[in-house]
């Protein structure tokens, strides 16, 4: 049933977020982008518009929403607007290409897509392949588009004036948001995560990072991604201020950091990499008002954090762990970097991390086992994918088997050790998933788009070990007809065909590939080459 808001309603979706801050601070600057500055008040008008303009178009509660949009307020307003319309939405990153994003819309049935007029032009070829989709919201409409779905404009839904009536659809264990994220084998699943998953990340973290009303937050990390859409949930849970930003080059954000006095940071290693460069100008302008930053995506690399912390003496560092399945599940306090710098830390605030060997018993100090993670961050599984879903989301092995299977707790597939004070440490994964850049990367995926170039016969792709990425694509292949390959045309065909982080660092060419008894590639063998296995 619909209500009213109140200013003593309870917060228990993610939309409701914005209704707080909206009704506590409505002329408090929410979002910055460029020169663009919207207050809570008007971002809960634009949301209003658009939550609206959706069930107007015939957009049912519980139903798929896709957003593909480059970084900027409009992907903020889709965000909160499909929440607010009951529905549920489907974030993919900016730098994906169409045949990527179809699989994403295909995969979850999405019913509507908002992305721009230019993305839309790409995606052309691909829509008419996906029966799901019944219209499209365009930004910045302004010519028609070869395709017969009903379109309509952004500008004008989230620029229509509506009663701006924040609506309790729903519980908090509804689906909110389904975010893609690769496994070791085949295409990109979506992870399915509910109301109360995204409003306990956001209060877990703003917990440990003290962030509050004064925090002003610059967004480097994709929404797409689960601490870059954590950041914007914390960030309007708390009321405080989102900055946006389109980068190219490190010295942009540190423009950014100085000019609008940023509190708070989160990135990924190769973020933190580039900002330690010379070029950057960070370590001749430390920004005044940073008070943390936090790392996550993979291991930030020793010499990069000893740059970063002494440009940056008066800043908090913390270093993080996690996985889409489960958002955070560990971090280090930055009282903790000197005395344990490789740590993963220990378990976020209302968490509990396991750590248990192959029959689900806890390993003691010192031994190898799997990271298990069991608390309100636990997704509700992968979309349309039970067998996935139970591969990863297993009852507790430590409770009594007598209280049921209601408790379903997360395997990471990272093996990891702890010591005698319970610091954890990470050793290494179970499957072959590659994570670089804070990427999880498929080595299907990228052997599909291999062998699409028509150049090879055999490919596989393992992750390496890299500093600056944590890992990096390396791809052994055999060439098609037995004649030298030319490894730079390849790389140019993969650069057109797939995401930067995920084209290949390295490639080399072999006679032929290892295969196992049963005639499969045998990767065991590759690792072993790299002296990985």
């Amino acid at each position: 049933m619909s209500q009213k808001s109140s200013a003593r309603s309870l917060d228990f979706l993610v939309h409701h977020t914005l209704r707080g801050s909206a009704l506590r601070f409505p002329d408090k600057e929410a979002l910055v982008h460029g020169d663009k500055r919207l207050t809570y008040k008007e971002v809960s008008a634009r949301v209003a518009g658009l939550a609206s303009g959706l069930r107007a178009a015939g957009l049912r509660r519980g139903e798929r929403v896709g957003i593909y949009l480059d970084p900027g307020i409009a992907q903020v307003i889709s965000i909160f607007g499909i929440s607010q319309a009951g529905g549920v939405f489907v974030p993919a990153n900016g730098t994906l290409f169409p045949d990527q994003v179809a699989h994403i819309i295909r995969d979850c049935t999405v019913s509507a897509l908002i992305t721009s007029e230019a993305k839309l032009d790409s995606l052309l070829a691909v829509l008419g392949m996906i029966p799901s989709l019944r219209f499209l919201v365009v930004v910045s409409k302004d010519k028609g588009s070869a395709t017969p779905l009903r379109i309509y404009d952004f500008e004008a839904m989230t620029n229509t004036a509506v009663e701006n009536s924040c609506t309790d659809w729903g519980i908090e264990k509804d689906l909110a948001a389904i975010l893609y994220t690769s496994g070791s084998t085949g295409k990109p699943k979506g992870v399915m995560l509910s109301h109360a998953n995204l409003l306990a990340g956001a209060s877990i973290v703003s917990t440990y990072l003290d962030i509050t009303s004064a925090d002003r937050i610059l967004a480097v990390l994709p929404f797409s991604f689960d601490a870059g859409l954590n950041q914007l949930i914390t960030a309007f849970q708390q009321s405080g201020t989102l900055i946006l930003i389109n980068f190219v080059f490190a010295k942009q954000i540190v423009e950014i950091l100085v000019k609008e006095r940023i509190t708070g940071l989160a990135g990924v290693p190769t973020v933190w990499s580039l900002l330690v460069q010379p070029s950057s100008t960070l370590q001749k302008n430390a920004p005044p008002a940073l008070r943390y930053i936090t790392n996550t995506g993979g291991a930030m690399p020793q010499s990069v954090l000893g740059v970063l912390r002494a440009a940056l003496p008066r800043t908090r560092i913390f270093l993080m762990y996690g996985l889409t399945e489960a958002f955070r599940s560990t971090y280090l306090p930055p009282e903790e970097v000197d005395r344990r710098p490789t740590s993963m830390g220990k378990a976020i605030p209302n968490t509990e991390i396991l750590v248990v060997d192959d029959q689900g018993r806890p390993c003691k100090p010192g031994e190898v086992g799997e990271l298990v993670h069991r608390g309100p961050t636990v997704c509700l599984g992968y979309w349309g994918n039970p067998q996935a879903t139970d591969s990863v989301l297993k009852p507790n092995p430590l409770r009594a088997p007598e209280t049921g299977h209601a408790d379903r707790v997360c395997y990471s597939g990272d093996l990891v050790k702890m010591d005698e004070e319970g610091f954890l440490y990470y050793v290494g994964r179970r499957d072959t998933m590659i994570k670089s850049s804070g990427f999880r990367i498929s080595p299907t995926e990228v052997e599909e788009v291999v062998f699409q170039s028509g150049k090879v016969r055999h490919a596989a792709a393992i992750g390496v070990p890299d500093e600056l990425l944590g890992q990096a694509v390396k791809v052994f292949v055999a060439s098609s007809d037995g004649e030298p390959l030319d490894k730079d045309s390849l790389l140019a065909f993969c650069s057109e065909k797939m995401p930067r982080y995920m084209v290949p660092k390295f490639i080399e060419v072999m006679d032929e590939l290892p295969k196992t008894s049963s005639g499969k590639v045998d990767y065991t063998s590759l690792r072993r080459r790299e002296g990985l296995a």
